[in-house]
């Protein structure tokens, strides 16, 4: 998939079957491409083919996706706060 000019990453987390961790990955694509890509590869039958901003790709299956969820990547917490 062609990186996009997103200035922001976004985060994807796939849950697949049968597995006890999800994969978690931030993206330079929209929700929008990530979601287009996700319904195709449904549809279809295929897989899902993401590339992270550091260049590590992850290809699953979609028949093994228990889940997809995408939104903006996590604040990292330093310290030792009380929230």
């Amino acid at each position: 998939m062609a990186k996009a000019a997103a200035k922001n990453p976004i985060e994807v987390k796939i849950g697949v079957q049968y597995s006890p961790r999800e994969i978690s990955l931030e993206v330079a694509e929209t929700a929008e491409q990530v979601r287009a890509l996700v319904d195709q590869a449904v549809l279809e039958g295929g897989v899902i083919h993401l590339t992270d901003v550091r260049g590590r790709q992850v290809i699953v299956p979609a028949a093994q996706c228990s889940y997809i969820e995408i939104g903006p990547p996590e604040s990292r917490r330093v310290g030792f706060g009380t929230d």
